[in-house]
């Protein structure tokens, strides 16, 4: 009753006609795992509540897998109700196209620029003025997240930064264990690598190559000096065979594995598995380096449908996905941060209120989809699957990364 009361309320703050039946909404998603599924329950929940009905188009395979999907859908002319992309410039060719609805009303209406912060993710959702998203969460991707019992086992304080956690690679080894879990889809390596760069370089390095896109300081020393962690990190991962990110977290959350650079998001895989923060696992942003956060995550677009009836439907379902009640109840499950700064997330565990700390000190950076194009990601993508898979040296793998950001210039 509390839902339908709340989604009655933001249909006329929208100014909305009022509904006579449940609308059907299709909306795509790439959210498949334990945590991501009991989040988009959140979400069906609230929307079905309201009165119209989710209609779950989740597509396995992670992010790299469903965007071509989605987009051609879009553009072959079998449009979804909404769609999942990342903030950033993963759907601006298809706002460009004419194919997005514009949800200006809908963000005038419910204040999105008084309440969304960092207002940045707004920004990101905007183009020639009009909104054409409605931004849902905020995920950092730089966190080592490491199984305590492993070290309680071996006799050994948990580590507390990246440099420790490297250090006590080999008695994990000689334990029998793996001391870092990475899958093997190419983002996962690209995750790990810009984890390190802010973690062994520092974050004025890292700005100056994504934000100043200064090639002089990416051709460099220091950076060189991040290519040498990462391969040091690469024999760390070496007997890691798995394909998805969220069976690397399991094997940390089993004690297969010691550790696991991975987002914010990892932490709804040990809320399923019933784990603790601070008690059975232990979470640092930053790799407990330089705590920030790079303000990415995820947004919904809406494809632009030929049904009034729909739009409509589209409209309220962007409203509730940025009501206060709704972000809550999936950031908690998602482990994600909300995107509002007006609400109430006292129910949230130890390591999301370290990020929450995080993003009230405004320590916060763009996240590399901001930074950078999806072609330049993609080839960055290539290259560091490549780098983490192979035996590549430091130096040549700089060159190429080098070239590759050239490109985006």
């Amino acid at each position: 009753m509390k839902n339908w009361k709340l989604a009655a309320g933001l249909l006329l703050s929208v100014a909305l006609p009022s509904q006579a039946f449940a609308t059907d909404l299709e909306v795509t998603h790439w959210w498949t795992s334990g945590g991501e599924a009991a989040a988009v329950a959140e979400l069906a929940k609230a929307f079905d509540a309201s009165g119209d009905h989710w209609v779950d188009g989740a597509i396995a395979g992670g992010g790299d897998t469903a965007r071509p999907v989605m987009i051609a859908r879009i553009t072959g002319g079998d449009p979804m109700g909404a769609t999942q992309f990342n903030h950033g410039q993963q759907a601006l060719e298809l706002v460009q196209a004419g194919l997005m609805l514009d949800l200006t009303d809908v963000a005038e209406a419910n204040k999105w620029r008084e309440v969304v912060n960092p207002v940045s993710l707004l920004d990101g959702c905007t183009i020639d003025g009009k909104v054409y998203c409605a931004p849902m969460n905020i995920h950092s991707p730089e966190w080592l997240w490491i199984n305590n019992k492993i070290y309680e086992d071996l006799g050994i304080p948990v580590p507390q930064n990246w440099t420790e956690f490297v250090a006590s690679a080999p008695q994990v080894e000689a334990a029998g264990k793996i001391p870092l879990a990475l899958g093997r889809q190419p983002w996962q390596s690209t995750l790990a690598f810009n984890a390190i760069t802010v973690g062994v370089g520092g974050l004025d390095l890292w700005k100056k190559v994504n934000l100043d896109k200064d090639m002089e300081v990416a051709a460099g020393p220091d950076m060189l000096k991040v290519f040498q962690a990462a391969a040091d990190a690469r024999k760390l991962a070496v007997k890691s065979t798995v394909q998805d990110w969220n069976q690397a977290t399991n094997m940390v959350i089993s004690g297969d594995a010691a550790g696991q650079i991975m987002g914010d998001w990892a932490q709804g895989e040990f809320a399923v598995a019933g784990k603790v923060a601070g008690k059975d696992y232990t979470c640092l942003p930053g790799l407990g380096l330089n705590a920030y956060l790079s303000t990415g995550g995820d947004a919904f677009y809406f494809p632009k449908l030929s049904d009034p009836d729909q739009e409509a439907a589209q409209k309220r379902l962007a409203a509730l996905l940025v009501s206060p009640e709704v972000q809550v109840a999936f950031n908690l499950k998602k482990g994600s941060l909300p995107i509002r700064g007006d609400i109430d997330m006292s129910s949230a565990n130890d390591c999301m209120k370290k990020g929450l700390e995080i993003l009230k000190s405004g320590n916060v950076v763009p996240s590399g989809d901001q930074a950078w194009s999806p072609d330049v990601q993609t080839q960055l993508n290539d290259m560091q699957s490549e780098f983490w898979s192979a035996d590549m040296t430091p130096e040549d793998a700089q060159a190429r990364y080098v070239e590759i950001l050239k490109t985006g210039l």
